[in-house]
């Protein structure tokens, strides 16, 4: 597909298009990348203008259950929704595991959602380098609500934090000994908690764990000090409280825009996003420069049996490179 069809595509939200334009800026092949950047400046005017919001937590939260119930009910009033799913990567074909569009039937079916499920690739914290690419791409393409969701494996809570308006912090009932594991870290980003799984036989304990978690978030000094971050209760199949962490959601937008957060926001993660590249960018070249890979075995070797120090490898690796 042209450039300039593939872009035109783009802006009148064409899923095809859509879907090639994210496949573009994910691939990793360098004769693709002209190509990817001319998109991207080309739609970067016309980006912006939707929320972002990250769901993260551990795996078995519930986080594909309650995006497609949070999402069925955003096209219910009328939005247009878009759900960026980082699975796992496979070893083998370093492509997607989970397959979210299987773990979101009703929500891939609709004509108002573009669920798209992106393998990591095996970056830390869960979240595919291209995913603020393709949240640009959503976003032009007229997207109203683009949604987030990481693997909830180790730095994945701070990796989409760092690129979205809000961020959903999601937990399991019983909160007892889950809450001594919870990290202050994780707490201090989240923007609003919420325990799912909040029926049946597990309401009891879904409640006990909202009053822990809104004790222990009262304890943490946050900057925000006009945000007091809520702790809801959600059940998914029952859409029960889906609406109220909808209107938390909106209230906690509409707060970032009054205060001029929101712009701040996203300049200094525009600035982030750039140094993150940079030093992505930066170990791909050192990887792939020829001197560097003749000499990398044996300095390796070296390391290995203690002849030089980890230290004196990085430095004598350093002055190995062509440039």
């Amino acid at each position: 597909m042209p450039h300039s069809k593939l872009i035109s595509g783009v802006r009148a939200g064409e899923r095809r298009a859509l879907a090639k334009a994210i496949t573009l800026v994910e691939s990793k092949s360098p004769r693709d990348l002209p190509l990817a950047t001319e998109v991207l400046d080309a739609i970067l005017p016309f980006s912006g203008q939707a929320m972002r919001i990250g769901i993260s937590g551990s795996p078995g939260v519930g986080k594909s259950t309650l995006i497609e119930a949070l999402g069925l009910h955003l096209i219910a009033q009328g939005k247009k929704v878009a759900v960026l799913a980082v699975d796992p990567s496979s070893p083998v074909s370093k492509g997607s595991v989970l397959g979210d569009k299987t773990r979101m039937p009703r929500l891939s079916l609709e004509a108002s959602a573009f669920v798209r499920p992106s393998p990591s690739g095996g970056l830390l914290g869960g979240v595919a380098r291209q995913t603020r690419e393709a949240m640009l791409l959503c976003e032009a393409a007229g997207f109203d609500v683009v949604l987030v969701e990481t693997v909830g494996v180790g730095q994945s809570e701070f990796a989409v934090a760092a690129m979205v308006d809000t961020f959903v912090l999601l937990m399991q009932p019983g909160a007892g000994d889950e809450l001594q594991g919870v990290k202050k870290g994780v707490l201090e980003l989240a923007d609003m908690v919420v325990v799912t799984k909040a029926d049946g036989q597990l309401l009891p304990l879904a409640k006990e764990a909202q009053k822990a978690y809104a004790r222990a978030l009262s304890l943490l000094r946050r900057s925000e000090n006009a945000w007091k971050v809520p702790v809801l209760t959600v059940s998914s199949p029952s859409e029960t409280g889906i609406a109220a962490l909808w209107e938390a959601i909106q209230s906690h937008q509409e707060l970032l825009r009054k205060s001029d957060e929101l712009e701040k926001r996203r300049q200094d993660q525009a600035q982030n996003w750039f140094w993150s590249i940079v030093g992505q960018e930066l170990l791909e070249r050192f990887r792939q420069d020829v001197h560097v890979r003749k000499k990398l075995p044996g300095l390796l070797d070296d390391m290995r049996v203690g002849k030089i120090s980890v230290s004196h490898a990085v430095q004598k690796a350093l002055k190995t490179t062509s440039t």
